[in-house]
């Protein structure tokens, strides 16, 4: 008998392959205001942080206070790149559709930007009315109230649930609700994921091998 009843799963990075578009979105902004980074700052710096940590961030770096509007730009130039751009993660349509537990998503954006991505994706349709936002309750990671309240509304305790994350703060998200959490470190640029995780592993198609173990 499989050792978890529930999935839940990031969204960015885990379920659709946004992180390199989104990041871009904040360096070419960022650097348009005299902050000089590169991708490789924004992953170390910016992963798994909510939009409004990333501008603090930036704010620092060219030490101005940021207008209302950066974030309003940043979204319609992110969902701009999203949608000519966008892919599912490798590996991740297969996993899905053999799953045979329930799952969900729990993200830090909002809930139109984890919408669109997934129905860019194709992957809309395994996840409509399991969708949860931290804007919604307005709690962000590593805080685990989105999972806690993904895991209430699916109908699980979080020991029966397992999390599936990307970013070391949404790992220390699941870990601060009692969960369990596989780290997905195919892009884990900081390595910090193992000693962190339940387990790690760097292809979604080992995923269904782990849930069994």
């Amino acid at each position: 008998m499989p050792k978890y009843k529930c999935i839940i799963f990031d969204c960015d990075g885990v379920l659709v392959d946004s992180e390199p578009l989104s990041n871009q979105v904040m360096v070419d902004m960022a650097n348009e205001l005299g902050a000089a980074i590169d991708l490789e700052y924004a992953y170390k710096h910016f992963k798994g942080n909510s939009i409004k940590k990333c501008i603090t961030q930036v704010s620092e770096l060219i030490d101005t206070e940021m207008s209302l509007s950066f974030e309003i730009e940043y979204r319609t130039r992110s969902f701009e790149k999203f949608k000519n751009e966008i892919q599912p993660v490798e590996g991740i349509l297969d996993v899905i559709k053999n799953l045979k537990i329930p799952f969900c998503v729990a993200s830090s954006g909002p809930e139109n930007k984890i919408k669109l991505n997934l129905e860019l994706t194709g992957l809309l349709p395994h996840f409509e009315s399991k969708i949860f936002s931290c804007y919604t309750i307005q709690k962000w990671k590593p805080d685990p109230a989105v999972f806690l309240w993904a895991a209430e509304t699916m109908g699980f305790q979080p020991s029966e649930c397992v999390v599936i994350e990307d970013s070391i703060i949404g790992v220390n998200a699941a870990i601060n609700g009692g969960f369990d959490v596989f780290g997905f470190s195919a892009h884990d640029y900081n390595d910090e994921l193992q000693e962190n995780a339940t387990k790690t592993f760097d292809s979604m198609l080992k995923l269904p091998e782990l849930l069994e173990c």
